[in-house]
Formats: structure tokens, C-alpha cells, sequence
């Protein structure tokens, strides 16, 4: 799974959950609630603070 800014929390975590330990590690610790689920990567970054294509990069084990 490619994933990109307009990817879903959801999504991620339904496709990739390994992907949550990055998420948590950066800061996101609410993957749990059900807001989130529907929240783009993109908005979730926004409400942390954090650069999204970093972000991006990390989740698609980009260097």
C-alpha cells in the first residue's frame, strides 16, 4: 500500500498495522479513538503539529 497525505488513519492501520508504531512513535496517540479512524494523515498531522510529508516518507519506508 502506497501511502500519501490523503490516506486515511483508518486505512493505514486496517492495511499496514505495523504502520501504528511510526504513528505512535511521532506523536499520534490517539489511533484508538473512532474520530481518527476517518481523519486524513494530512488532518491528523495538522492537529499534532507535524510535518506531513515526513511523515509520508517514514510510512512508505522512504529514506
Amino acid at each position: 500500500m502506497k501511502i500519501n497525505k490523503d490516506t486515511k488513519i483508518g486505512e493505514i492501520l486496517q492495511s499496514a498495522p505495523e504502520k501504528a508504531d511510526i504513528l505512535i512513535e511521532i506523536g499520534m496517540h490517539c489511533l484508538g479513538c473512532p474520530a481518527s479512524q476517518m481523519e486524513t494523515l494530512e488532518e491528523a498531522c495538522e492537529v499534532h503539529g507535524i510535518d506531513v510529508e515526513e511523515v509520508v516518507r517514514k510510512l512508505n519506508d522512504e529514506k
